[in-house]
Protein backbone atom coordinates (compact mmCIF):
# COMPACT_ATOMS: atom_id res chain seq x y z
CA UNK A 1 0.00 0.00 0.00
CA UNK A 2 2.77 2.37 1.02
CA UNK A 3 4.70 1.49 -2.13
CA UNK A 4 1.68 2.31 -4.30
CA UNK A 5 1.26 5.64 -2.51
CA UNK A 6 4.92 6.49 -3.11
CA UNK A 7 4.60 5.57 -6.75
CA UNK A 8 1.52 7.75 -7.03
CA UNK A 9 3.29 10.71 -5.42
CA UNK A 10 6.28 10.34 -7.75
CA UNK A 11 4.02 10.14 -10.79
CA UNK A 12 2.15 13.23 -9.64
CA UNK A 13 5.42 15.12 -9.09
CA UNK A 14 6.69 14.16 -12.54
CA UNK A 15 3.41 15.24 -14.13
CA UNK A 16 3.51 18.56 -12.28
CA UNK A 17 7.09 19.17 -13.38
CA UNK A 18 6.25 18.33 -16.98
CA UNK A 19 3.27 20.67 -16.87
CA UNK A 20 5.46 23.44 -15.43
CA UNK A 21 8.13 23.02 -18.10
CA UNK A 22 5.49 22.95 -20.84
CA UNK A 23 3.85 26.08 -19.47
CA UNK A 24 7.18 27.90 -19.34
CA UNK A 25 7.96 26.89 -22.91
CA UNK A 26 4.62 28.22 -24.08
CA UNK A 27 5.15 31.48 -22.22
CA UNK A 28 8.63 32.04 -23.69
CA UNK A 29 8.31 34.07 -26.86
CA UNK A 30 10.89 34.55 -29.62
CA UNK A 31 13.10 37.63 -29.22
CA UNK A 32 11.75 40.77 -30.84
CA UNK A 33 13.48 42.91 -33.45
CA UNK A 34 13.86 46.40 -31.90
CA UNK A 35 11.85 49.28 -33.33
CA UNK A 36 12.72 52.94 -33.92
CA UNK A 37 10.33 55.91 -33.90
CA UNK A 38 12.44 57.68 -36.53
CA UNK A 39 15.02 56.75 -39.13
CA UNK A 40 18.63 57.74 -38.52
CA UNK A 41 19.59 57.89 -42.19
CA UNK A 42 20.28 55.59 -45.12
CA UNK A 43 22.15 52.31 -44.68
CA UNK A 44 24.05 49.94 -46.96
CA UNK A 45 24.77 46.38 -45.78
CA UNK A 46 28.10 45.03 -47.07
CA UNK A 47 29.41 41.48 -46.96
CA UNK A 48 32.61 40.84 -44.98
CA UNK A 49 35.68 39.85 -47.00
CA UNK A 50 35.83 36.30 -45.63
CA UNK A 51 32.81 34.33 -46.87
CA UNK A 52 32.61 32.05 -43.83
CA UNK A 53 28.93 31.19 -44.44
CA UNK A 54 29.72 29.03 -47.49
CA UNK A 55 31.20 26.29 -45.29
CA UNK A 56 27.90 26.14 -43.40
CA UNK A 57 25.78 26.04 -46.57
CA UNK A 58 24.21 29.33 -45.52
CA UNK A 59 23.39 32.42 -47.54
CA UNK A 60 25.25 35.68 -47.06
CA UNK A 61 24.32 37.29 -43.72
CA UNK A 62 23.50 40.41 -45.76
CA UNK A 63 20.01 39.01 -46.44
CA UNK A 64 19.53 38.26 -42.74
CA UNK A 65 20.53 41.74 -41.58
CA UNK A 66 18.30 43.40 -44.17
CA UNK A 67 15.30 41.70 -42.55
CA UNK A 68 16.27 43.21 -39.18
CA UNK A 69 16.72 46.67 -40.73
CA UNK A 70 13.41 46.56 -42.59
CA UNK A 71 11.49 45.39 -39.54
CA UNK A 72 13.12 47.86 -37.14
CA UNK A 73 12.52 50.93 -39.34
CA UNK A 74 15.70 52.49 -37.92
CA UNK A 75 17.27 53.09 -41.35
CA UNK A 76 16.33 53.39 -45.00
CA UNK A 77 18.06 50.62 -46.93
CA UNK A 78 20.01 51.35 -50.11
CA UNK A 79 21.04 48.33 -52.17
CA UNK A 80 24.71 48.05 -53.01
CA UNK A 81 24.52 44.40 -54.05
CA UNK A 82 22.52 42.63 -56.75
CA UNK A 83 19.91 45.38 -56.80
CA UNK A 84 22.58 47.94 -57.67
CA UNK A 85 23.93 45.71 -60.44
CA UNK A 86 20.46 45.52 -62.00
CA UNK A 87 19.99 49.28 -61.62
CA UNK A 88 23.33 49.95 -63.32
CA UNK A 89 22.25 47.76 -66.22
CA UNK A 90 19.12 49.90 -66.63
CA UNK A 91 21.23 53.05 -66.46
CA UNK A 92 23.52 51.67 -69.14
CA UNK A 93 20.48 51.17 -71.36
CA UNK A 94 19.39 54.74 -70.68
CA UNK A 95 22.87 56.10 -71.45
CA UNK A 96 22.84 54.16 -74.74
CA UNK A 97 19.51 55.70 -75.73
CA UNK A 98 17.66 52.37 -75.60
CA UNK A 99 14.97 53.40 -73.11
CA UNK A 100 11.80 55.26 -74.00
CA UNK A 101 11.76 59.01 -73.71
CA UNK A 102 10.61 60.28 -70.33
CA UNK A 103 11.92 57.21 -68.48
CA UNK A 104 13.60 59.58 -66.02
CA UNK A 105 16.69 57.44 -65.43
CA UNK A 106 19.97 59.30 -65.25
CA UNK A 107 22.76 60.76 -63.17
CA UNK A 108 22.33 62.34 -59.76
CA UNK A 109 19.34 60.21 -58.69
CA UNK A 110 20.97 57.62 -56.42
CA UNK A 111 20.54 58.13 -52.71
CA UNK A 112 23.82 58.16 -50.80
CA UNK A 113 24.42 55.76 -47.92
CA UNK A 114 24.98 57.59 -44.63
CA UNK A 115 26.18 54.42 -42.91
CA UNK A 116 27.65 51.05 -43.87
CA UNK A 117 26.89 47.96 -41.78
CA UNK A 118 29.17 44.91 -42.00
CA UNK A 119 28.07 41.59 -40.41
CA UNK A 120 30.93 39.26 -39.48
CA UNK A 121 31.90 36.61 -36.95
CA UNK A 122 34.06 37.28 -33.92
CA UNK A 123 37.62 36.02 -33.91
CA UNK A 124 38.52 33.61 -31.12
CA UNK A 125 41.60 31.57 -30.35
CA UNK A 126 41.77 28.39 -32.40
CA UNK A 127 40.18 25.62 -30.36
CA UNK A 128 41.04 21.97 -30.32
CA UNK A 129 38.30 19.71 -31.62
CA UNK A 130 35.51 22.28 -31.50
CA UNK A 131 35.14 22.60 -35.27
CA UNK A 132 35.02 26.38 -35.11
CA UNK A 133 34.88 28.29 -38.36
CA UNK A 134 34.71 31.91 -39.47
CA UNK A 135 36.54 34.88 -38.01
CA UNK A 136 37.58 38.50 -38.32
CA UNK A 137 41.22 37.59 -37.73
CA UNK A 138 43.12 34.43 -36.89
CA UNK A 139 44.87 31.55 -38.61
CA UNK A 140 43.61 29.14 -41.22
CA UNK A 141 41.76 26.20 -39.73
CA UNK A 142 43.62 22.94 -40.53
CA UNK A 143 41.69 20.70 -42.92
CA UNK A 144 39.28 23.44 -44.06
CA UNK A 145 40.94 25.41 -46.84
CA UNK A 146 40.38 29.15 -46.79
CA UNK A 147 38.36 29.25 -43.58
CA UNK A 148 39.54 31.18 -40.53
CA UNK A 149 39.33 29.94 -36.96
CA UNK A 150 36.73 31.99 -35.18
CA UNK A 151 33.37 32.38 -33.56
CA UNK A 152 31.07 29.63 -34.83
CA UNK A 153 31.21 26.13 -33.31
CA UNK A 154 29.49 23.29 -35.14
CA UNK A 155 30.11 20.92 -32.24
CA UNK A 156 28.60 22.97 -29.43
CA UNK A 157 26.18 24.89 -31.68
CA UNK A 158 27.33 28.35 -30.54
CA UNK A 159 27.94 31.57 -32.43
CA UNK A 160 29.69 34.84 -31.63
CA UNK A 161 29.17 37.55 -34.23
CA UNK A 162 29.81 41.27 -34.61
CA UNK A 163 28.08 44.16 -36.39
CA UNK A 164 30.19 47.17 -37.35
CA UNK A 165 28.30 50.38 -38.17
CA UNK A 166 30.49 53.02 -39.86
CA UNK A 167 29.76 56.64 -40.77
CA UNK A 168 30.45 56.94 -44.52
CA UNK A 169 31.58 60.57 -44.38
CA UNK A 170 33.89 60.53 -41.38
CA UNK A 171 34.62 56.75 -41.39
CA UNK A 172 34.02 56.81 -37.62
CA UNK A 173 32.61 53.63 -36.06
CA UNK A 174 29.19 54.52 -34.70
CA UNK A 175 28.75 51.08 -33.12
CA UNK A 176 30.68 47.84 -32.73
CA UNK A 177 28.18 45.38 -31.28
CA UNK A 178 28.92 41.74 -30.43
CA UNK A 179 26.17 39.13 -30.29
CA UNK A 180 26.22 35.64 -28.82
CA UNK A 181 23.86 32.67 -28.97
CA UNK A 182 23.81 28.93 -28.31
CA UNK A 183 21.50 26.06 -29.14
CA UNK A 184 19.77 26.21 -25.75
CA UNK A 185 18.68 29.79 -26.49
CA UNK A 186 16.26 28.51 -29.12
CA UNK A 187 13.53 27.21 -26.78
CA UNK A 188 10.87 29.46 -28.19
CA UNK A 189 8.11 26.89 -28.54
CA UNK A 190 5.62 27.26 -31.37
CA UNK A 191 6.50 30.92 -31.93
CA UNK A 192 9.90 30.05 -33.35
CA UNK A 193 8.49 28.77 -36.65
CA UNK A 194 6.78 32.05 -37.45
CA UNK A 195 9.87 34.00 -36.39
CA UNK A 196 12.21 32.12 -38.73
CA UNK A 197 9.65 31.99 -41.52
CA UNK A 198 10.31 35.65 -42.29
CA UNK A 199 13.96 34.96 -43.03
CA UNK A 200 13.13 32.12 -45.42
CA UNK A 201 10.88 34.47 -47.37
CA UNK A 202 13.71 37.03 -47.59
CA UNK A 203 16.10 34.58 -49.24
CA UNK A 204 17.82 33.39 -46.06
CA UNK A 205 16.26 29.93 -45.86
CA UNK A 206 19.45 28.33 -44.51
CA UNK A 207 19.19 30.50 -41.41
CA UNK A 208 15.59 29.40 -40.95
CA UNK A 209 15.87 25.70 -41.72
CA UNK A 210 19.13 24.58 -40.08
CA UNK A 211 20.02 24.41 -36.42
CA UNK A 212 23.35 26.24 -36.77
CA UNK A 213 21.63 28.79 -39.02
CA UNK A 214 19.08 29.51 -36.29
CA UNK A 215 21.86 29.92 -33.73
CA UNK A 216 23.68 32.37 -36.00
CA UNK A 217 20.40 34.24 -36.54
CA UNK A 218 19.88 34.54 -32.78
CA UNK A 219 23.46 35.81 -32.36
CA UNK A 220 23.02 38.46 -35.05
CA UNK A 221 19.73 39.56 -33.50
CA UNK A 222 21.48 39.89 -30.14
CA UNK A 223 24.10 42.11 -31.81
CA UNK A 224 21.48 44.13 -33.70
CA UNK A 225 19.53 44.82 -30.49
CA UNK A 226 22.73 46.18 -28.92
CA UNK A 227 23.60 48.20 -32.03
CA UNK A 228 20.18 49.86 -32.13
CA UNK A 229 20.56 50.74 -28.44
CA UNK A 230 23.91 52.39 -29.26
CA UNK A 231 22.38 54.35 -32.13
CA UNK A 232 19.42 55.51 -30.06
CA UNK A 233 21.74 56.66 -27.28
CA UNK A 234 24.03 58.57 -29.66
CA UNK A 235 21.22 59.81 -31.95
CA UNK A 236 23.66 60.42 -34.83
CA UNK A 237 22.88 62.59 -37.86
CA UNK A 238 25.49 61.75 -40.46
CA UNK A 239 24.80 64.73 -42.69
CA UNK A 240 24.65 67.31 -39.91
CA UNK A 241 27.42 65.84 -37.75
CA UNK A 242 30.03 65.98 -40.53
CA UNK A 243 31.65 68.92 -42.28
CA UNK A 244 30.52 69.87 -45.75
CA UNK A 245 32.19 68.34 -48.77
CA UNK A 246 35.33 70.22 -49.79
CA UNK A 247 35.18 72.66 -52.74
CA UNK A 248 37.79 74.21 -55.02
CA UNK A 249 38.02 77.54 -56.76
CA UNK A 250 36.84 77.11 -60.34
CA UNK A 251 38.65 80.34 -61.18
CA UNK A 252 40.84 82.83 -59.35
CA UNK A 253 39.04 84.99 -56.82
CA UNK A 254 39.20 86.48 -53.34
CA UNK A 255 38.41 85.42 -49.78
CA UNK A 256 36.21 88.26 -48.47
CA UNK A 257 35.79 89.40 -44.87
CA UNK A 258 32.00 89.71 -45.23
CA UNK A 259 29.38 88.26 -47.64
CA UNK A 260 29.52 91.26 -49.94
CA UNK A 261 31.34 92.04 -53.19
CA UNK A 262 32.46 95.38 -51.70
CA UNK A 263 33.88 93.81 -48.53
CA UNK A 264 37.56 93.82 -47.56
CA UNK A 265 39.63 91.11 -49.25
CA UNK A 266 41.42 88.81 -46.80
CA UNK A 267 43.56 87.09 -49.43
CA UNK A 268 43.72 86.14 -53.09
CA UNK A 269 42.69 82.61 -54.04
CA UNK A 270 44.17 80.82 -57.04
CA UNK A 271 42.14 78.59 -59.32
CA UNK A 272 42.06 75.07 -57.80
CA UNK A 273 42.55 76.28 -54.21
CA UNK A 274 40.91 73.86 -51.73
CA UNK A 275 38.30 75.31 -49.37
CA UNK A 276 36.05 73.84 -46.68
CA UNK A 277 32.48 75.18 -46.36
CA UNK A 278 31.27 75.82 -42.80
CA UNK A 279 27.64 75.31 -43.83
CA UNK A 280 26.75 79.01 -43.47
CA UNK A 281 25.33 80.81 -46.51
CA UNK A 282 24.18 84.38 -47.17
CA UNK A 283 22.80 85.33 -50.54
CA UNK A 284 25.26 84.27 -53.28
CA UNK A 285 28.12 83.78 -50.79
CA UNK A 286 29.40 80.74 -48.88
CA UNK A 287 31.42 80.97 -45.69
CA UNK A 288 34.55 78.81 -46.04
CA UNK A 289 37.83 77.99 -44.34
CA UNK A 290 41.13 77.70 -46.20
CA UNK A 291 44.04 75.34 -45.53
CA UNK A 292 45.61 77.91 -43.20
CA UNK A 293 42.52 78.19 -41.00
CA UNK A 294 41.37 81.56 -42.35
CA UNK A 295 37.58 82.00 -42.49
CA UNK A 296 35.86 84.22 -44.98
CA UNK A 297 33.30 84.45 -47.74
CA UNK A 298 33.48 83.40 -51.39
CA UNK A 299 31.02 83.94 -54.21
CA UNK A 300 29.26 80.62 -55.02
CA UNK A 301 29.84 81.16 -58.73
CA UNK A 302 33.57 80.74 -58.17
CA UNK A 303 33.25 77.35 -56.47
CA UNK A 304 32.93 73.75 -57.64
CA UNK A 305 32.90 70.46 -55.75
CA UNK A 306 36.36 69.04 -55.13
CA UNK A 307 37.15 66.05 -57.34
Amino acid sequence: MVTRMKQGLVAAAVAALAFSVTAQAKEKAPPEIPKCDKKFGTLAVNEPKTQWWRELNLESPEALIKVFVNESKCFTLVDRGKGLEAAQAERALAAGGDLRGGSNVGKGQMKAADYVLVPDVVNQNANSGGNKIGGLLGGVLPGVAGVLAGGISLKSKTASVVLTLTDVRSTEQVSLAQGNAKKTDLGWGAGGGAFFGGFAAAGASGYANTEIGQVVTAAYLDAYIKMVADVKAAAPDSKADNVQQAVTMAQAGKLMEKPSAGSTSLRDLKAGAMLYPTGEKQGPFWKVMDDLGNEGWVAMGNLELAK
